[in-house]
């Protein structure tokens, strides 16, 4: 696409790529809402069938890693079809899938629907698809614009999760997952009105509504020119595996909390409705987050600092939680906790297409979700594990703390630009 051509239209009234990012974080506040309220579901399922913790927390790490091993399809594929035509299939398939897990009776049972079906499904609303979107109508905003979309993600934890809780108390765990397939239902709407454009260029427009291509400033020209990097590039580049390590290892912490958080608190006396109500806090800290990192990265001379600072952070809600002692320091640990993983979700794609450009941003960034998600399947199963050894959760605290370090210390080295090795 050369962008130098003289014909670029001006964008009539709001640039189309802020509905982009509107739809973006509709659909994955309804995606991760769902994924990351399973926490309240962990203990009910275990007191219906009589399964232990780790036999449950399998189906959510066989969900993690499902749901990773797609995105290494659709990052190659999101370039090619319409954004609309994946989010509707993956909606359909989650939507029967949560609609099913009614009906399980067996872990195996529970592994098919749940941990493939339900993985296979929300892979196709998930961050690879909508960030890889998203990202393609904005440059000199794109940490902004991602920071938003991505605001979802905590934005459905926040609103569901209590809403699963309470539909749980209410009623019972099945209807929970009912109204949860509902929901998905609606992101199809989402999907057809506001994702069916691919990318500025092929509708006329510059990215960020810009009508003069000289104030573009595209981070990625020269592998724009280069072509779609190769696999063999990609392993090769040590900036990858330190993108993939970094945020695995992030990405599995985060994977404990979120499934054994509701566990732990109310084995500590917390109220069922407030312990899953502190899941919701969680998400309503990381919508704040995810903003601030996704901002805070367009105002620093490199944006891996902006995932550092979030690292940190989320240690510092881990030490509050493994110190937890009352109502007020749960809720505290959920504010600070929340507020550090926002940087998750909007700095790995603002991460990726600052080291290897816009263009290579779906193939990278599916290829880093498989080991990441290698990172997240294993997270839940680990917590599980710890727990049915030990009946407690404090060394899986203590060693989410430990890796956390590691993490800051690891992106600390990510270079920037260079060669591919």
């Amino acid at each position: 696409m050369n962008l130098l051509k003289a014909d670029w239209k001006a964008p009539r009234g709001v640039f189309w790529g802020w509905y982009v990012i509107a739809g973006a974080f509709l659909i994955l506040s309804i995606n991760y809402g769902a994924r990351y309220s399973f926490g309240v579901f962990v203990k009910p399922l275990c007191d219906e069938y009589g399964w232990s913790r780790s036999v449950v927390s399998l189906g959510a790490s066989i969900n993690m890693f499902v749901y990773s091993t797609c995105a290494i399809v659709l990052g190659r594929i999101v370039d090619r079809i319409a954004p609309r035509r994946i989010i509707t299939v993956g909606a359909l398939i989650a939507c029967a899938s949560f609609m099913l897990l009614k009906f399980v009776k067996t872990p195996l049972e529970f592994y098919i629907v749940y941990g493939l079906l339900v993985g296979v499904g929300s892979a196709g609303m998930g961050v690879v698809v909508m960030n890889s979107s998203a990202a393609k109508w904005f440059v000199k905003k794109r940490g902004t614009a991602i920071g938003i979309a991505t605001m979802g993600v905590s934005f459905g934890t926040f609103m569901l999760t209590p809403a699963a809780g309470f539909v749980i108390k209410n009623f019972d765990w099945r209807t929970g997952f009912t109204f949860i397939s509902l929901l998905f239902l609606a992101s199809i709407a989402f999907a057809y009105f506001l994702m069916g454009k691919a990318n500025p260029e092929s509708c006329g427009l510059l990215p960020d509504g810009e009508t003069d291509p000289e104030k573009v400033l595209r981070v990625d020209e020269k592998s724009a020119d280069a072509g779609r990097i190769s696999y063999g590039d990609m392993f090769s580049d040590l900036r990858f595996w330190i993108i993939g390590i970094s945020f695995g290892l992030a990405v599995m912490t985060l994977m404990a909390a979120f499934v054994h958080q509701v566990a732990y608190v109310e084995d500590r006396g917390i109220d069922k409705l407030a312990a899953a109500a502190s899941l919701g806090v969680v998400g309503f800290a990381g919508f704040l987050g995810q903003f601030f990192y996704g901002w805070l990265s367009d105002r620093l001379r490199d944006v891996k600092y902006s995932a550092i600072l979030g690292m940190a952070v989320m240690m510092a809600g881990l030490i509050i939680l493994l110190n937890m002692d009352s109502l007020i320091s749960l809720y505290l640990y959920a504010l600070v906790y929340g507020f550090g993983y926002g940087c998750l979700a909007p700095m790995m794609p603002i991460i990726i297409a600052d080291r290897f450009g816009l263009r290579d941003l779906g193939p990278v960034y599916g290829m880093l979700t498989f080991f990441i998600g290698i990172g997240g399947s294993v997270g839940p199963c680990f917590a599980g594990l710890i727990y049915d050894l030990y009946g407690s959760y404090d060394l899986v605290w203590q060693s989410s703390i430990g890796i956390l370090v590691f993490v800051g210390f690891l992106l600390s080295s990510l270079k920037r630009g260079g060669p591919r090795r």
